[in-house]
């Protein structure tokens, strides 16, 4: 038989016994790693999001979830000067950014801390995107368009990668789900809905057996209709008359039902509100809307809040920016994703 190596003692099959780490070092160690314990999520967030991220952190789940924070200071020029609170706490660890780039003004700050959580030495990055906002800019019809869908997704596409590899990001109902092949190699999309918010509230409608799902057209039919098979549905069109657009019906029989109409966001409501004028003409005896992302740029939501079309519209907060606007005014109901979110980071 070969000779054992040199370093072993003769006669030994075993290597000589390591002098014990010294308390010191061990601690340095293990505030690196390996792992963190992947029950235990450290949660950032961008200002506009505090309220949503620490609902979140509330929720009961299996997983215990830790608000942390970064200063979102300025220079004088203007450009962010930021600190993430607890960079050495969280190496190792398994860390989310929770974002809103509703507001371009704030997306260059939150990228900055986007980027560079990953090279914290951490072991695993979620980031959490509840609206992406440039997803109906998602082709290109003439040329000279932007699609600017696409250029988001590159943006997204070039965080570095954590020990435990490609950012995992959580989005809640993207306009088109083709959108997910705009991401590169470093990101791996999680598409989840609010649509199980909006059920549980049609099951509490006194007039649930009523209810009748409508689409203000038919991408948005082709988006959600699967999330709907137990209702009977009523699609929308727009024609073209002359320079106008007109929404029309194309299929299904409102008389007599409470309409829900069913879309992935809401920017002005003016299609929304002509398809609930056609809805209303058809016999519809109550109409309610629900849209994940309330946009609603320059207080277009006061369209709705001075109107009685609508008996109910239910939002998301995936917008921060409309929530505080539309919360406790009639037609509008707030529905949290923060449960959604909590159980998302569980994957």
């Amino acid at each position: 038989s070969p000779p054992p190596p040199t370093w072993m003692p003769e006669g030994s099959s075993k290597p000589p016994k390591r002098p014990a780490m010294d308390e010191a070092k061990r601690s340095r160690r293990d505030s690196f790693g390996p792992w963190g314990d992947p029950s235990i999520k450290y949660l950032y967030y961008c200002p506009q999001m505090k309220e949503l991220a620490h609902s979140i952190a509330a929720q009961p789940t299996q997983l215990t979830i830790r608000p942390m924070e970064v200063s979102w200071a300025k220079f004088p020029d203007g450009f962010p000067n930021l600190f993430v609170e607890g960079a050495e706490e969280i190496r190792g660890k398994h860390v989310a950014f929770l974002a809103s780039f509703n507001n371009p003004d704030t997306i260059f700050e939150q990228i900055s801390v986007i980027y560079s959580l990953p090279k914290m030495f951490i072991a695993s990055f979620t980031l959490i995107l509840p609206f992406f906002p440039t997803g109906t800019a998602e082709r290109v019809e003439r040329e000279g368009e932007v699609p600017t869908a696409v250029t988001l997704a590159r943006m997204l596409s070039h965080i570095p990668m954590s020990r435990g590899g490609p950012t995992s990001t959580i989005i809640f109902d993207i306009h088109a789900l083709q959108e997910r092949f705009y991401f590169g190699d470093n990101i791996t999309p999680c598409f989840e809905t609010g649509i199980p918010l909006l059920l549980e509230e049609i099951a509490a409608l006194p007039d649930k057996s009523d209810v009748v799902i409508a689409y203000p057209d038919e991408g948005a039919m082709k988006r959600f209709h699967t999330f709907f098979e137990a209702f009977d549905e009523v699609v929308c069109t727009k024609v073209r008359q002359g320079d106008k657009r007109l929404v029309t019906l194309k299929e299904g029989e409102p008389e007599g039902k409470h309409v829900v109409i069913v879309d992935d966001l809401v920017q002005s409501g003016g299609t929304l509100i002509e398809c609930g004028k056609v809805l209303k003409a058809r016999g519809a005896k109550a109409l309610s809307a629900f849209c994940t992302h309330g946009v609603f740029p320059n207080d277009k939501h006061e369209r709705f809040t001075e109107s009685d079309m609508f008996d109910n519209f239910w939002i998301t907060d995936s917008c921060p920016q409309t929530v505080s606007r539309v919360r406790g005014r009639a037609p509008f109901k707030v529905l949290s994703l923060a449960g959604r979110i909590a159980r998302a980071l569980e994957i």
